[in-house]
This record gives C-alpha cells, sequence and structure tokens, in this order.
C-alpha cells in the first residue's frame, strides 16, 4: 500500500468514525502500525485530526439540531441523544473528554452543539481526548510489538 493510500485511508475512517456511520478506526491504525512502514506520530496524527474533524460534523448537526433531529441518518438515537444531553448538563463541557467514548462520545459531540459550545473550546477537548485516545492505543501497541 503507498504512504498516500494508507494516510487516506486511515483519515477516511477516523472522519467517518467520529461521524454517522459506526466503524473502527482503532483497527486500521493499529494495522498500519504492525506493518512498520509509517512513522506512528504520523499515523496518530492523521487519524487525530480526522476523527476530531468528524466530530465538527457531530457539532455542526447539533447546531441544526432541530431541523434535522428525526431524521433516520442522524447520527444519534433520542435515547442516546438524552443520556449525552444528561452528563453535558451535568458536567458542561468538561464532558467532551469522553467525545472518544463508545456509545456516549458522538451524541456528546451533537449536544454540544445543541447547546452551542464554542468552537473554539469544542475543537480543544475533542482534540486532547481524541488524540489521547489515539495516542493510548499506540503506546498498548508499542508494547506488543
Amino acid at each position: 500500500m503507498s504512504a498516500l493510500l494508507a494516510y487516506l485511508t486511515l483519515a477516511a475512517s477516523a472522519f467517518v468514525a467520529a461521524t454517522i456511520f459506526p466503524l473502527q478506526s482503532e483497527a486500521v491504525l493499529v494495522g498500519l502500525m504492525l506493518t512498520g512502514d509509517h512513522p506512528v506520530w504520523a499515523l496518530v496524527a492523521v487519524a487525530s485530526v480526522a476523527n476530531t474533524a468528524g466530530s465538527v460534523v457531530n457539532w455542526a448537526l447539533g447546531r441544526l439540531i432541530h431541523r434535522y433531529r428525526e431524521r433516520r441518518w442522524f447520527p444519534a438515537s433520542p435515547e442516546a441523544l438524552g443520556r449525552a444531553e444528561g452528563w453535558y448538563r451535568r458536567w458542561g463541557h468538561w464532558s467532551l473528554m469522553l467525545s472518544w467514548a463508545p456509545i456516549i462520545g458522538d451524541p456528546l459531540t451533537v449536544v454540544a452543539g445543541v447547546l452551542r459550545e464554542p468552537l473554539w473550546r469544542f475543537l480543544l477537548l475533542v482534540a486532547l481526548a481524541k488524540t489521547g485516545r489515539y495516542v493510548t492505543l499506540a503506546l498498548i501497541t508499542l508494547g506488543f510489538m
């Protein structure tokens, strides 16, 4: 696999994983790490930026939620959205540090848009959380290499 194709595949999987489709970008990251063909720091950077960008899509959808919340393609079920809104109302913007977590992470990013979280703070917290997840995964994988 060419380097460009590898990075594009990782970016696409990380972006989509943060939006409306259930996809596991972690498997792509670990697979590319195990080949040893690419610097780990570059793989983590690509995955982090793309996954954070995908979360911005959720934030933007949250800003438009009143118009689209009943659509089938909406990235969060009413139940998941309700749970995430509860977390967000309880913990405020710090709940975005859980944006990496399965089940509640994506709805939290939608709720942040609904509740008009400023984009700069959203980006900062989500980027920290998602980068932390990929760094942790890379360190664990490197420990097994």
